[in-house]
């Protein structure tokens, strides 16, 4: 970690608002999910599949996507069978530069034993089991956005006149 805790609850607080987008097939995951992490400050924008998701990814370009595991076959647009590792891998090969470097929190019900090393090897960044607890949720996004911020490296840290590093 790179701040003492008190100021990582402090810095965390501050850190401007995300955009999140929730891929999920159920619409009361969604509901719960779009209003637990708008009342924590989060801009929200929701999906019910591979397709509608990756229409947001490029028209509002999220910081995060929550995503679930298995969805229904997709059989009023193209027929396919969506699932996350579907989504993940369109999201690193054919989503652009932007969606490649989106973080991806997987979600699901399923066996969490199975599917958490199948989502981390596929390229999630975490993996929650549901239901999910909404201020769990919200303190891993925190601890994720700090741990992006400390990754920033040295050599882009500038010197203040205090002898203080700032970014």
């Amino acid at each position: 970690m790179c701040l003492s805790h008190n100021k990582t609850v402090f810095m965390a607080r501050s850190l401007p608002i995300k955009k999140v987008l929730v891929v999920d097939d159920n619409p009361v995951m969604l509901k719960v999910l779009l209003l637990g992490l708008r009342s924590n400050g989060y801009e929200v924008f929701t999906a019910v599949d591979g397709p509608e998701a990756f229409s947001i990814v490029r028209r509002e370009k999220p910081d995060l996507i929550l995503l679930d595991i298995f969805f229904p076959p997709d059989i009023s647009q193209t027929g396919n069978t969506w699932d996350a590792f579907v989504i993940l891998h369109w999201l690193q090969r054919m989503g652009g530069p932007e969606a490649k470097n989106i973080p991806v929190f997987v979600m699901s019900g399923a066996e969490a034993e199975e599917y958490r090393d199948r989502s981390l090897a596929a390229g999630a960044a975490d993996y929650f089991q549901k239901p999910i607890k909404i201020p769990k949720l919200v303190d891993a996004i925190q601890h994720f956005s700090l741990q992006r911020m400390c990754d920033v490296p040295l050599e882009l840290a500038v010197a203040s006149s205090a002898g203080r590093l700032r970014l």
